[in-house]
């Protein structure tokens, strides 16, 4: 029997006035996960996504990155613990993103996200991709407002359907990193 598909799987995609208190929350959660996983992670977990940026507005979503050096001997090791955290694994079938390992931390009501947890390969280029794009963002308060007003104008389009928001944010993310 198929479990039933969670509240937070089709959470509405809503970008919400930057909170100071997600700056400790994400340092609480870091210092959390990198004490369970200290024996699969290559370096401390760290706080990325919109949520790490000073001032940026953002879905109330703390996202978190962990390097690992194999992807499934770290699930396979620590999915249990996460999920006694409150953490639900994604299966790579699901998440459809190869390159990581997902886990999603629902509030305690079930219905909306307050976490995600991207584990990482050690050397892939991910990694520092998200590093480099998160702390361009903090360097450059012009930058961080365009992305901001690019993202409400996604959230309009794409509220029913997180997939196309986040493709939708590829271009303006490769300008501010170079790639493009």
């Amino acid at each position: 029997m198929n479990d039933p598909v969670p509240a937070w799987a089709h959470e509405e995609v809503a970008i919400v006035r930057y909170d100071p208190g997600w700056r400790e929350l994400g340092r609480a959660e870091c210092a959390r996960l990198t004490e369970l996983l200290g024996s699969w992670l290559v370096a401390d977990v760290e706080h990325v996504g919109s949520t790490s940026v000073p001032g940026l507005a953002a879905k109330p979503v703390i996202d978190l990155m962990g390097l690992v050096t194999e992807l499934d001997a770290a699930v396979a090791g620590a999915a249990e613990i996460l999920a006694c955290e409150g953490w639900h694994y994604l299966s790579p079938k699901l998440d459809l993103r190869p390159w990581r390992r997902f886990f999603v931390k629902p509030d305690p009501t079930g219905h909306r996200r307050v976490g995600h947890l991207h584990l990482i390969t050690d050397g892939h280029p991910r990694w520092a991709r998200q590093l480099a794009f998160r702390d361009a963002l903090r360097r450059d308060p012009a930058t961080a407002r365009r992305y901001e007003r690019l993202k409400r104008q996604l959230a309009e389009q794409h509220a029913q359907d997180r997939e196309a928001y986040t493709e939708a944010k590829a271009t303006f993310i490769a300008e501010v990193l170079g790639t493009r």
